[in-house]
């Protein structure tokens, strides 16, 4: 069990994978505003081709954080593309010990599947400081309430059919391209009696149509509780149009099952981003149009 935060506790910011365009101290403001004390890792501020640092650099500031039981929540700076690079540099053995939060999406995904596939514990898909100046307040306040450990509940409606279902099932997930780059490591998670959630930003729709056929030729859809379906935006086509939606690729990959499927969960890359405390029991509700999910 991972201790909720409380006022006067001290977190840090790191950055395992693109470099900062600006300074954090919008993100800074907001958490200090919250009653916690920001340590700057030394990323923040470094800089090797499009990375925050080296390799070496990163895995570093990463470690540290790790170690370091003052340090009660580690949240990703941003995400882009680094972290599969330094994920077997980092020995995360000391979080069995001084077990912590771990925050941020996209990239971090390596860091959710990688923390729950070997440890088992708790991280949080939320809000990560380079997006607080784009991010809702609702989605900054879901992020405050995991961390906190107040009520995170959601209901929403979707634009698209859902298939009708009720699920009670830890939930885990990330970012579709990462979920496919960690397959058959030692990052990789148990899908079986799990509510996925998935999310991806920029990708062309054949490539995702791939990932999603990927995911299922590897037995990773057969046997989960439910599936959601979060923000997949700035999808790209070619020059000859797929022809397929997001909605129809997941149904074609899922029509063999029988849980439910739930679309337009307001997660991913989308200013309302909210939280989504990975590893813990969800109760999912899903109805044609409308949708409830709370942690238990």
């Amino acid at each position: 069990m991972i201790p909720y935060l409380k006022k006067g506790d001290k977190i840090a910011i790191t950055c395992p994978a693109k470099k900062l365009p600006r300074p954090m101290d919008p993100a800074v403001k907001i958490l200090q505003d919250w009653g916690l004390e920001v340590i700057i890792g030394e990323t923040l501020n470094a800089s090797y081709h499009q990375f925050a640092g080296d390799d070496d650099l990163r895995a570093k500031d990463m470690q540290r954080f790790v170690d370091d039981d003052s340090i009660k929540a580690i949240i990703a700076a941003r995400g882009g593309y680094g972290t599969i690079r330094i994920i077997d540099d980092v020995d995360f053995s000391a979080l069995v010990h001084y077990p912590k939060w771990v925050v941020g999406f996209s990239d971090i995904t390596i860091l959710h599947s990688h923390i729950h596939a070997n440890y088992g514990l708790h991280t949080i898909h939320g809000q990560m400081p380079v997006n607080v100046p784009d991010a809702s307040s609702a989605s900054l306040t879901s992020l405050r309430k995991a961390l906190f450990g107040d009520d995170v509940n959601y209901a929403f409606s979707s634009h698209t059919n859902n298939r009708s279902g009720i699920a009670t099932a830890p939930v885990i997930g990330g970012n579709l391209s990462l979920l496919i780059a960690v397959l058959g490591s030692v990052s990789d998670m148990d899908y079986d009696g799990k509510i996925l959630f998935l999310e991806d930003v920029g990708e062309y729709l054949y490539s995702v149509d791939r990932m999603l056929r990927t995911l299922k030729r590897a037995g990773k859809l057969n046997n989960l509780a439910g599936l959601i379906v979060g923000g997949f935006t700035e999808l790209k086509d070619n020059d000859i149009p797929f022809g397929f939606t997001i909605a129809d690729m997941v149904m074609e990959v899922v029509k063999d099952f029988d849980y439910p499927v739930c679309f337009d969960f307001p997660a991913g890359h989308i200013p309302n981003n909210h939280a989504i405390i990975f590893g813990r029991d969800m109760s999912l509700n899903v109805r044609e149009r409308e949708v409830t999910a709370s942690y238990i």
